[in-house]
């Protein structure tokens, strides 16, 4: 209106000084404002609906499934730990208070309540994944995010490299801790004969060691673009993969047969935690190949583009690392003592 005004006062007096200079400053003003404010609408238009972002990085949507996991994660190692600890009441405690948050009265199902909450954990994984194969597919994984991703991965890794190693330094730590017993193992366990390396661990180590040749099988056949060969060797990789978990199974059934339990020992204690720990690393990259797999299927994961299976490829490898310290170290005992 103020530029209306000003025109219509120039017209009137036409001997009024500097007419055109401000009449020319007014007009680009106006331009610049309206070019301006087309500009901030077409940004936040763009922002709302999440399209063609001015920039390189990927700003998350909420999601439900960070909290969702967590939730399923806390469930399944509390379930898990009242059915290793066997005693007909597990509490929850408020640390310093002894104030119960929950208490889980006898008779409750641990074993079922475990295979639930797994099984709920497991459906939060896939749903978080193909969440995260929507972003990749509607353009948000630009190279920037790419790069950002595999720093995630990687300290990713070295978290669990450092979760591993307080299983080892507590291995470690009595191994060399005359004051804990005279030798260690301890040769009061009556069932440690049970342990033979040369025989189902090594038949194990043998598995992982070829899981982790066909899975860089499949990776150098994708990065080539050759699909057939990257099914077969993904395939194999998953079928080795539960193999392994079968036979941890049954070693661990014939130990508890054997006397050689959870809490039968400070040994048997670390025993269980580090390999058992590993299995369960073992049963998530299972299930993070598989998904590879599926998702190949379905015509997923290109030469160019293929991050999901690539992270999966470096966490079964960070796996066949750590069996290969457990094999040497717990079932070949090379730091035990007489």
């Amino acid at each position: 209106m103020t530029i209306a005004l000003l025109r219509a006062k120039f017209y009137e007096d036409s001997n009024c000084p500097g007419v055109s200079i401000l009449w020319v400053l007014a007009t680009t003003t106006n331009k610049a404002a309206s070019q301006m404010s087309e500009a901030v609408a077409s940004h936040a238009h763009d922002s709302d609906h999440h399209h063609g972002p001015n920039h390189d990085y990927h700003l998350l949507d909420p999601s439900i499934w960070p909290l969702f996991c967590s939730i399923a994660a806390l469930f399944l190692f509390v379930s898990l730990t009242g059915w290793l600890e066997g005693s007909e009441a597990f509490a929850i405690k408020v640390p310093f208070t002894g104030f119960a948050l929950v208490d889980v009265q006898s008779g409750v199902p641990y074993p079922l309540l475990t295979l639930i909450s797994l099984a709920v954990l497991v459906f939060g994984m896939f749903g978080w994944w193909f969440d995260v194969i929507k972003e990749s597919r509607v353009g948000d994984h630009t190279p920037t995010v790419q790069v950002g991703l595999r720093y995630g991965m990687l300290f990713f890794i070295a978290s669990e490299v450092m979760f591993f190693f307080a299983f080892f330094f507590a291995y470690f730590f009595y191994a060399v801790s005359e004051g804990y017993a005279t030798a260690w193992p301890p040769t009061e366990i009556a069932a440690l004969d049970m342990i033979h390396p040369f025989d189902l661990p090594l038949f194990n180590t043998v598995i992982l060691l070829l899981s982790g040749t066909t899975v860089t099988w499949a990776h150098e056949a994708i990065r080539e673009n050759k699909r057939g060969e990257f099914m077969v060797g993904l395939g194999i990789t998953v079928v080795l993969g539960v193999f392994f978990t079968m036979m941890q199974v049954v070693e661990y059934i014939e130990f508890g047969a054997g006397g050689f339990g959870l809490k039968t020992d400070v040994y048997t204690g670390v025993f269980y935690i580090a390999t058992g720990f590993h299995g369960f690393h073992v049963l998530v990259g299972t299930l993070f190949l598989a998904f590879c797999w599926f998702r190949g299927m379905a015509g997923g994961h290109r030469p160019e583009k293929h991050f999901g299976f690539e992270s999966a490829a470096w966490y079964w490898h960070f796996v066949d690392v750590v069996w290969i310290f457990l094999f040497v170290a717990i079932y070949m005992g090379v730091f035990d003592r007489a």
